[in-house]
């Protein structure tokens, strides 16, 4: 088959691998139909992620066709078009009980990212995301081996294209708990730093769930303009307006805004210092965006974190947090919790998350995709891959 391989920072090659078979008897083989390229493979497309090896198969949001079941999957059968969660989940130990899917402690072999580990259990696997979740081979591919079957992929019913559903795999799901990790009082008031893909469906979910009034913050005019005119938000664009939560602060009062998110993670833009840090490895990530979010929010406001980070931060400001009484909620996304409301969402047309598309190529420019999209060329939102 084809697959969209790494083999080192802004070197990634479309190449012939062996196809899959089923491993496990939960096992489906999944002929993909549609793919696309998410904010979190760049961070593996630039190199910042450790644990990527040549020849592994990027992809984390993909959908296709049950090609094959293994003996004990149920809920599936040949045929089926079924979309696939970014996480792997088993659905039957101590946090899938609990629909803490991302948590799951049974479908990752390896160490996960945390620094202080001692002695705790690894969080679920993922697609195409590093030796640290698992090694699994990821969907941006012709076909993809999906363990689990029974506990993740949902059904999709006739009449919904591709493009309507595929991001229920990942980014609408992680925008959907960002806002609901927020918990954004009826009427309330939300600052979204990020205006990417996560950013615009957390937008596109916190007007769904009522949230009045919405400030994003980008630095990429294009994206601003989307958020603009699609989710009637308040733009504010940080290369013009070096501190936005000065701005936010000015026009809610002197108080704040109700909650605000960091869709952007680890790759913020920051100062010059700490861009040298985090070369030298002696950070993890910028802190700006964390600290313009405590800054932004009221007191007793939630500050909810969908952007990715890993190790420690310089400059996180715990005490104003602490001040302020904020709430602090971040992590993984239990994106098959969400999945069937999120399904019923977009089949009546409440979400319409394909408006964000920009791009569409076939597998084989998968290569270029990534240039475009990683250097912000051509107004690029997003990309879909379609093998």
């Amino acid at each position: 088959m084809k697959a969209l391989t790494y083999h080192g920072a802004h070197d990634v090659r479309v190449d012939d691998r062996p196809d899959p078979v089923l491993a496990a008897p939960g096992d489906v083989l999944l002929r993909v139909t549609a793919t696309a390229i998410c904010g979190s493979d760049l961070h593996l497309y630039r190199g910042k992620v450790p644990g990527m090896e040549s020849g592994d198969i990027l992809g984390h949001e993909f959908m296709g066709i049950v090609e094959e079941v293994g003996r004990d999957v149920t809920r599936f059968k040949p045929g089926d078009r079924i979309v696939v969660p970014f996480t792997i989940a088993c659905g039957q130990c101590f946090f899938c009980d609990r629909e803490l899917y991302a948590a799951c402690e049974t479908t990752n072999p390896d160490r996960g990212a945390i620094v202080n580990r001692k002695s705790i259990r690894s969080g679920a696997g993922m697609f195409g995301y590093t030796h640290l979740y698992g090694g699994y081979a990821g969907g941006q591919a012709e076909y993809v081996r999906v363990p689990h079957a029974d506990a993740g992929p949902i059904a999709i019913p006739d009449g919904l294209p591709d493009e309507r559903v595929l991001f229920l795999s990942d980014i609408l799901p992680t925008g959907y708990q960002a806002v609901l990790n927020a918990q954004v009082p009826p009427g309330g008031s939300l600052a979204i730093f990020g205006a990417g893909p996560v950013g615009l469906m957390s937008a596109a979910c916190a007007r769904l769930m009522g949230v009045e009034r919405i400030f994003m913050i980008d630095h990429h005019a294009y994206r601003l303009d989307f958020a603009r005119n699609a989710y009637g938000v308040e733009t504010i664009d940080f290369d013009e307006d070096d501190d936005p939560a000065h701005t936010i602060l000015d026009r809610t009062l002197g108080r704040g805004v109700d909650a605000s998110i960091d869709a952007v993670g680890f790759e913020a833009k920051g100062s010059a210092l700490e861009t040298a840090m985090t070369q030298l490895k002696l950070e993890g990530a910028s802190g700006k965006v964390l600290r313009q979010a405590i800054a932004c929010t009221r007191r007793g406001g939630t500050v909810s974190i969908a952007g990715v980070y890993a190790g420690f931060v310089h400059g996180f400001l715990i005490g104003d947090a602490f001040d302020k009484g904020l709430s602090l909620r971040m992590g993984q996304t239990h994106v098959q919790k969400y999945l069937p409301e999120l399904l019923e969402r977009v089949a009546v047309g409440d979400l319409r998350p394909e408006e964000i598309i920009t791009h569409r190529l076939p597998l084989s420019r998968a290569e270029e995709g990534y240039k475009v999209f990683d250097r912000k060329q051509e107004d690029c939102r997003k990309v879909v891959l379609v093998p």
